[in-house]
């Protein structure tokens, strides 16, 4: 593994979309160097799809940014609606450390009714799900790691997260993703 110091960053968000939309949904790729933006990915991934591993392995694997990269930050374990993010290969596709993060505990309850009566593939997501257990709280947010220690977690979060509680690779990432689909950023992350 490399270096524990997660000072080059990457984080992701997707673009917001009508409910009423289906398709590929744009997904946005904020990669840092400490505090400071360094660069930009952007990819696609398909709506309540099962392809968001597979695309953001190939982003970060592809880009010029990887041989610096030490750690994927994503907002949250699903992109594009349920798109579920097999976090496990994502870690095991890139051989980088990846921690999820939301603002709240996520309510397992309605996300699980959600994939098992509404989403084709649900149980196999809810599976996915369940095998990361619940989201643990860490400084101010609630994070799923992968690949580093809940004590590297909380550093990188206290460390990042300059204007509020989410880290800036991921607040960038959702106010960028934010306007290529509206064409102006919206809202917090």
């Amino acid at each position: 593994m490399r270096t524990c110091t997660y000072s080059h960053v990457v984080g992701f968000d997707d673009s917001p979309f009508s409910p009423q939309y289906r398709g590929d949904v744009p997904i946005v790729g904020a990669v840092y160097s400490g505090l400071q933006l360094d660069g930009v990915l952007y990819g696609r991934v398909r709506r309540d799809g099962a392809d968001s591993a597979r695309k953001l392995a190939a982003l970060i694997v592809g880009s010029k940014f990887f041989a610096q990269l030490q750690l994927i930050l994503l907002q949250g374990i699903a992109m594009a609606g349920f798109n579920v993010i097999d976090v496990t290969a994502l870690h095991r596709l890139t051989r980088l450390p990846v921690m999820a993060v939301t603002r709240r505990r996520p309510r397992r309850h309605l996300i699980r009714a959600a994939l098992l009566n509404h989403v084709p593939g649900g149980e196999r997501k809810w599976r996915m799900i369940e095998r990361l257990g619940p989201a643990v709280p860490l400084a101010g947010v609630h994070a799923h790691c992968t690949g580093l220690t809940l004590t590297q977690a909380e550093r990188v979060i206290t460390r990042l997260a300059v204007h509020g509680r989410i880290p800036e690779p991921l607040r960038t990432a959702h106010l960028i993703a934010g306007a290529i689909a509206t064409g102006q950023s919206r809202g917090r992350t």
